[in-house]
């Protein structure tokens, strides 16, 4: 186990990715006027993140889309 901060330990790579495109797109440098208003632009941002937002470890889908991509290969192979 590698220490915080570390994006190349397997276990927390995704985390360390997912937070860094966080506070570069949603931040930008700046803060929150409240919690009510941090938790609000949170949502949002995680609800684009996962259904719009292309990812190019995912062949330029998005995170909901890939998901339905798999879940429907795999229902076309049998166990």
């Amino acid at each position: 186990m590698s220490r915080r901060g570390n994006g190349y330990d397997n276990d927390n790579a995704h985390a360390e990715s997912f937070c860094s495109r966080f506070k570069a797109e949603l931040l930008d440098g700046g803060s929150f006027p409240g919690l009510t208003e941090a938790r609000l632009e949170i949502s949002h941002h995680i609800a684009y993140y996962n259904a719009e937002r292309r990812h190019s470890a995912l062949g330029y889908c998005s995170p909901n889309h890939f998901k339905t991509q798999l879940k429907n290969t795999s229902q076309l192979c049998p166990p």
